[in-house]
Formats: C-alpha cells, sequence, structure tokens
C-alpha cells in the first residue's frame, strides 16, 4: 500500500513539474526554440553527424559512425519494446493545462527516444572526438530539456531515456 502512495506522489510531482516547465511553451519564441532543438533531436542532427564525421576527420572515423548507426538501430529496438510493454501516457493527454508544443512520434512517453539517442550519440562520439563535447553536450541537455517543457515526456522518462542511452554508448564504445 505503501509503494503505491510513493508512485502516486512521485506522479503527481512529475506532472507539476511538466506543468511548471510547460509555461516556457506560452511564449512563442521560446515555443519555437524547443521545437526546434526537439525536431532537429528527431534524427537530422545526427544523421548528418554520421554521415560528416568521415569527411571532416577521415577513414578513421568510418567506425565510429558505424558505431553510432548500430546504437541508433539497438536504441529504436529498446525504446519501441519498453514503450509497448509501460504504455504510459503523455503529459499533455493528461492534464489540461500542458499545452502540446510539437507533434509526438508515436504514443507513449516511457523512456524518451530523442533523450536516449542524444545521449548515446554524443558518449560515442565524443570518446573518439572530445572537441565534438563543446557542440553535442549542451544540445544534448537541450534536447532532454524540450521533451518535458513541450509537454511530451515526464522528468522520469528523460532519466530513463539518458539511462538506456549511456549503457548503449558504453557498450558500443567497448568500456
Amino acid at each position: 500500500m505503501r509503494t503505491n502512495s510513493l508512485i502516486e506522489q512521485v506522479g503527481v510531482f512529475e506532472l507539476n513539474v511538466c506543468s511548471k516547465a510547460n509555461i516556457w511553451c506560452r511564449n512563442l519564441h521560446l515555443e519555437c526554440f524547443f521545437s526546434v532543438v526537439s525536431r532537429l533531436g528527431d534524427g537530422m542532427l545526427w544523421y548528418v553527424l554520421i554521415i560528416t564525421l568521415p569527411v571532416v576527420f577521415g577513414a578513421g572515423a568510418v567506425d565510429v559512425s558505424l558505431r553510432m548507426a548500430a546504437a541508433g538501430a539497438i536504441g529504436v529496438l529498446i525504446y519501441k519494446v519498453i514503450k509497448h510493454l509501460t504504455v504510459r501516457p503523455r503529459p499533455y493527454s493528461r492534464q489540461q493545462d500542458i499545452q502540446l508544443g510539437a507533434a509526438p512520434l508515436d504514443r507513449y512517453s516511457f523512456p524518451s527516444g530523442h533523450t536516449l539517442h542524444a545521449v548515446s550519440f554524443t558518449l560515442i562520439c565524443i570518446s573518439y572526438f572530445p572537441l565534438m563535447a563543446w557542440l553535442l553536450v549542451p544540445f544534448t541537455s537541450l534536447v532532454a530539456i524540450s521533451r518535458v517543457v513541450l509537454g511530451l515526456h515526464y522528468p522520469t522518462d528523460v532519466l530513463a531515456g539518458a539511462f538506456i542511452g549511456f549503457l548503449i554508448a558504453i557498450t558500443a564504445i567497448g568500456v
């Protein structure tokens, strides 16, 4: 009985966090900014990065690009299975004051696939090309934040996505 109460309290807390973060969507400029970040996190930036790494860094970067592509495919498989098993509704569909700031790619929220991929791609890339961290780490942070601000994910969705992305990355890197 206590466990259910704790879970319910966490759920209420998360919805409150989502509501407060979603206030940023009331500002058209911020909503547009986070929508663009989220859209780039859909895959566009990562595809461009995977393709351009060998062009910029030479033939040695082909291996890194292949690791990133494999991590991406594994990430999709993992998050789709988890979403299918958990079927957690998105915040905007549970609370009326949360305004949807961008179209969702699928129906359920747990875990955040955007965050999962952003973390895994960033960690793989910067483990081989540390100078890329100045660009990728802030972008990855903004992707994670955007998912909550846009009403698409709860904080635990983002944390779970980041953790799974971390596990995929360290596996891909071979740590």
